[in-house]
């Protein structure tokens, strides 16, 4: 089993509170989808980093990010997506009815999807549990089991993160309900994920 658990809790809170993609696109889901395509998409990125977990426990991801050529299609794809996400912010905020409260812009399966790709998109995340993971594992024991139970630790953190990050942001977006403010909003969102997905695909 794990050790070092509480420390595991700080560092692994610490990097899902750190400002990026994560906390970019939550922002976006939330602003087009509300709190239940949010949710979904907070379920999608628990389930990446728990696949990312057994990876790297049954030493996957050792061997993609030890292959240049793999590890680029990685973060490839995931400036892509990120990218993608940016653009159709930017299209979203312009149609009236995207503001609407719980508007159905974002479908809950896409949420998932969307979070999950962005996850696995993400390789500086198997970078991390390559790197961290082993580091809080009994001397001994499975990697395996130690590397699953981690996994699921880090993931049930960072969701309880984001369903309060989340739930701010939908409550400023209650509050600051004027079309021009959302739409602002959305805009600025939609920048930073495109400048986000830049900075992803060119390793930067």
């Amino acid at each position: 089993m794990p050790t070092h658990l509480p420390a595991f809790l700080a560092t692994t809170l610490l990097l899902s509170m750190l400002p990026g993609p994560g906390q970019a696109l939550m922002t976006r889901q939330t602003l087009l989808g509300g709190r239940r395509a949010a949710w979904a998409t907070i379920a999608g990125n628990s389930t990446g980093i728990v696949l990312w977990s057994l990876a790297a426990s049954a030493g996957l991801s050792a061997v993609l990010l030890a292959n240049p050529q793999a590890l680029e299609v990685v973060r490839l794809v995931g400036g892509a997506v990120l990218v993608w996400l940016g653009i159709s912010t930017l299209r979203a905020s312009r149609k009236s009815n995207a503001t609407a409260e719980g508007g159905g812009a974002v479908r809950s399966w896409k949420g998932f999807a969307v979070g999950l790709g962005t996850n696995l998109g993400n390789a500086k995340a198997g970078v991390f549990v390559v790197s961290m993971l082993p580091q809080f594992v009994t001397d001994g024991g499975s990697l395996l089991v130690s590397g699953t139970v981690l996994g699921v630790v880090w993931a049930l953190v960072t969701a309880a993160w984001y369903v309060a990050f989340t739930w701010a942001v939908g409550r400023g977006r209650r509050l600051v309900s004027r079309p021009a403010v959302q739409r602002g909003l959305q805009v600025t969102t939609g920048g930073v994920l495109l400048v986000l997905g830049v900075a992803v695909a060119s390793g930067l």
